[in-house]
């Protein structure tokens, strides 16, 4: 997977996800989006019926709930929602001087929102690994921020991240062109790392 990294002056924090170093395959659709749109019980930290599956794909807006590991110690369980894939403009770029290598490219911002639907504090966890997919199915140019970049603002969950608590993050894909789309997102993160299919949203 092509990956591009940028820092920008301000927050020190990191302001995107992380891109892998291996592209998992691509997903095929295998079950109803709304088997994982209803949350089961916050108290199971294991895996639950309900949970979503790898290779499953949801409407924009609809919400994902799987277990979630952040490090060796941070687990629990998150809802996980694609809000709406915004385009932006290829001036958008400017700032973060990438040069040639932003020549003709367009940016995509994929916002997202994050639940905490479990019993533990999910305090300073990152919820990284989304990407965006062009028409074709293959995988757009993701974009790392090192810093806080206004257009496409995210952080690490805040401190007393508990039950119930939501916030709000993005991501940046790079279309080729113009003329290409970046028409669904992916997350891909844990627990669907390991077996080569995530989670699709379009």
């Amino acid at each position: 997977m092509l990956a591009l990294s940028a820092c920008k002056s301000g927050d020190s924090s990191d302001g995107a996800a992380k891109g892998p170093t291996t592209a998992p395959s691509s997903p095929s659709p295998s079950s109803q989006p709304d088997q994982s749109a209803r949350p089961s019980s916050p108290a199971d930290q294991g895996g639950a019926a309900g949970d979503a599956k790898g290779g499953q794909t949801f409407k924009i807006g609809e919400a994902a709930q799987f277990p979630f590991k952040y490090g060796t110690t941070t687990k629990g369980r998150i809802a996980l929602t694609v809000t709406s894939i915004e385009q932006g403009a290829p001036a958008d770029l400017t700032p973060l001087k990438l040069g040639d290598k932003a020549a003709g490219k367009v940016p995509y911002y994929i916002h997202y929102s994050v639940k905490n639907v479990g019993t533990t504090d999910l305090a300073y966890a990152s919820v990284g690994h989304i990407k965006g997919r062009l028409g074709d199915g293959t995988e757009a140019q993701d974009l790392m921020i090192i810093g806080s970049f206004e257009k496409c603002p995210s952080d690490s969950l805040p401190k007393g991240f508990t039950n119930g608590k939501t916030q709000a993050g993005c991501a940046i894909a790079l279309a080729p062109s113009a003329t290409t789309k970046v028409v669904s997102a992916e997350y891909w993160g844990d627990p669907f790392m390991t077996n080569g299919q995530g989670l699709i949203w379009k």
